[in-house]
């Protein structure tokens, strides 16, 4: 599972990345930027949550939108955080139970493996989104299809 994990982010990156760019050519970009900040924010705000971090509570999901020349930054720092974490975490840790407080108090759990593939499929919900505002505008989208990155040509 941890290869997977890293893979996956790995993977997640890369189109993320090809998503920055077509957005920074957007004639209208605000959404697309506003949705790019909700994935770094959803990122940072599990990472906060597994590390005990005591500032978890007042992270939001949609918090500060990102200027366009900080998104790629700040994206850095959440990847990175993550690759980092399961790079260093061992298949138990990867499986074991988050116990956290939602906010509206509700007390929940997940394991950890399964928070970083909510977070990877969650950004490949948003991509579409930001695919859909790209057409809209005239530009074609990137093709950053899974099958993509594994596909073999003979």
């Amino acid at each position: 599972m941890k290869q997977y994990l890293i893979d996956t982010f790995k993977f997640n990156d890369r189109s993320n990345r090809t998503i920055l760019e077509k957005i920074k050519g957007m004639p209208n970009p605000e959404e697309s930027i506003n949705l790019f900040s909700h994935l770094i924010h959803s990122q940072n705000k599990w990472m906060a949550r597994i590390t005990g971090d005591a500032g978890e509570p007042n992270l939001e999901w949609f918090g500060k939108t990102f200027d366009t020349n900080e998104l790629e930054n700040q994206w850095n720092k959440s990847v990175q955080a993550w690759l980092n974490f399961i790079e260093k975490s061992g298949e138990d840790g990867l499986n074991s139970e988050l116990k956290y407080t939602a906010s509206d108090g509700t007390r929940l759990g997940a394991k950890i493996k399964d928070i970083a593939l909510q977070i990877n499929y969650h950004s490949i919900h948003h991509r579409a989104q930001i695919c859909m505002m790209l057409r809209m505008q005239n530009i074609e989208p990137p093709f950053i299809e899974y099958i993509g990155s594994v596909v073999k040509r003979y």
